[in-house]
């Protein structure tokens, strides 16, 4: 897989791995990354399937294979612990390597994820799909900030939609990819293992998330071990993206906590 190690490089600086959605790349987290480099050694990387990481994804692929991959490549360059942040289909990815290396782990930050489907979930990415197969990655790609922003924040900033959008149709991967990955994601149930984490672990949601409701963060704050949650007003599905500053603000000042 296409990776990035941003940031210090100092022996004793603390490694912070990024894991982004369903759409893969490690562009999604182009806001976070200077504030994180300053204070942490920042591993990036574009997941197996999409954008700069080629691969013919296998029937049934599921979360734990995306976990697993992950875990390959950070044997390879030698991280034996590190804190991890994901979004949405990459928090699920952490909560895969929290129960299959817990010991990797210092803490998590896991943002607008959930620990077993839910109908409104299920119905918005089955008109995803229905998108994708009926209409083509144009109508698919046109439709992804919808769910992703606010409204307002949507009107506001049409050009840089425009730009992100034909960035997203000309990186399109592969429709058997991006069809597989959607059922890993709503097959993804490790409900009768939570208790099994114990992993620090800061869960972010939005009140406006239109795509998964808050109170599915809100369940995983109850259930595991040692998590917390921030709960934002603003930002729909993606705040990191659509309200940076007070996003940037709460993960900071959880993973100082954590050193």
């Amino acid at each position: 897989m296409h990776y990035e190690i941003l940031g210090c490089q100092a022996p004793d600086t603390p490694t912070l791995v990024l894991s982004s959605g369903l759409g893969g790349s490690a562009r999604f987290w182009a806001p976070q990354l200077p504030a994180l480099a300053e204070h942490y050694r920042v591993v990036v990387y574009d997941q197996a399937g999409t954008g700069r990481s080629p691969a013919r994804l296998a029937e049934g692929y599921t979360i734990a294979n995306m976990a697993g991959e992950l875990l390959e490549m950070l044997d390879e360059l030698g991280i034996q612990q590190c804190h991890f942040m994901g979004h949405a289909l990459g928090g699920l990815v952490g909560l895969e390597l929290a129960l299959q290396r817990p010991n990797l782990l210092q803490s998590m930050v896991l943002i607008n994820a959930w620990s077993s489907p839910n109908p409104h979930s299920d119905r918005c990415f089955a008109v995803r799909k229905n998108l994708l197969r009926d209409s083509g990655p144009a109508a698919y790609v046109q439709a992804q900030a919808l769910f992703l922003y606010p409204a307002d924040w949507i009107a506001a900033h049409s050009a840089q939609l425009a730009e992100d959008e034909a960035h997203a149709l000309a990186h399109f991967p592969e429709t058997d990819n991006l069809l597989r990955r959607i059922a890993a994601l709503q097959a993804f149930n490790v409900e009768d293992r939570l208790e099994q984490i114990k992993t620090p672990t800061l869960l972010i949601a939005n009140r406006d998330d239109m795509l998964v409701p808050w109170q599915r963060s809100q369940h995983l704050a109850d259930k595991l071990y040692s998590a917390q949650l921030a709960l934002l007003d603003y930002g729909g599905h993606a705040s990191s993206v659509s309200d940076v500053e007070p996003f940037n603000r709460v993960v900071l000042d959880y993973l100082a906590r954590q050193a």
